[in-house]
């Protein structure tokens, strides 16, 4: 296995905190989500490493924060864009790409306007344009994140995330998250959450030519379920699967995740 590595890239828009672990020959890139404003990838290789441990026999995997410093205003598609210049620093000319939430609206972009440089995308507990309920969830957390609200925010995405079987655990983690890890900004949180409700990509789904699956939760409290079904149904070379009973957090509860996801991107 290639030795897991904390990366630094300097982009000409800024710096971008990436790791990389594992030995396959095929690149898989994964875009984090909003939570990568409170907090970026930087020195999280290990445990990153040890949770996704089964992709690294098949893939070289890459996992990108946004930029460090990011520009007010900033849309979903200028964070594609930054990946973009990244993968060409990189010379990765093509990859799979795993986007959960966030992440699966930068994904959407990137696919969109870089088509070349998509191979398979999934698209994990995301939507492609707004609704009444990520509006309402976003607003909350901006609204904690203006009072420096750091826990509230953390235990708010704990109860709107997790199955009653999870929620108990993570609850403790969330708790004990929110009292040592508070950002001494919230500046690029605020970027990117507001950049969740101002995305939409609805009517361009048609333009993503990539095998496609689209992954949710019908459970889903941040985003909700039905925003994955409307996805899947705006264009019909989507693959769709829902989690019954499984909602935002699905990709770290759903046992078979990362083997749905594995299974997906290596097929023929």
């Amino acid at each position: 296995m290639r030795q897991a590595e904390n990366c630094i890239l300097n982009l000409p828009t800024g710096t971008v905190d990436y790791i990389r672990f594992g030995s396959g020959q095929k690149p898989l890139i994964m875009i984090p989500g909003v939570g990568d404003g409170l907090k970026t990838v930087k020195g999280m290789v290990i445990p990153f490493a040890f949770l996704y441990r089964s992709l690294a026999k098949d893939f070289t995997v890459y996992v990108f924060s946004r930029r460090r410093v990011l520009s007010q205003g900033m849309t979903t598609r200028d964070m594609a864009e930054d990946l973009n210049s990244a993968m060409d620093a990189l010379g990765l000319s093509a990859a799979s790409v795993v986007g959960v939430s966030q992440g699966g609206m930068i994904a959407q972009w990137l696919a969109i306007d870089h088509p070349d440089k998509v191979e398979k995308l999934v698209l994990t507990v995301t939507l492609s344009r707004p609704n009444a309920t990520v509006q309402d969830v976003i607003n909350r957390w901006l609204e904690m994140s203006d009072r420096g609200d750091y826990k509230g925010i953390m235990l708010d995405t704990a109860e709107r995330s997790y199955s009653e079987k999870r929620l108990k655990q993570a609850m403790l983690e969330y708790r004990l998250l929110g009292s040592i890890g508070k950002p001494k900004s919230f500046d690029r949180f605020r970027v990117q959450a507001a950049s969740c409700v101002t995305h939409d990509t609805y009517d361009l789904l048609n333009r993503i030519i990539c095998p496609t699956l689209v992954i949710g939760g019908k459970e889903d409290k941040i985003v909700t379920g039905q925003a994955s079904v409307e996805m899947a149904e705006k264009n019909p070379n989507f693959e769709l699967y829902m989690y019954g009973g499984l909602g935002h957090g699905l990709y770290e509860e759903a046992p078979d995740f990362l083997k749905r996801v594995s299974d997906f991107c290596t097929r023929s």
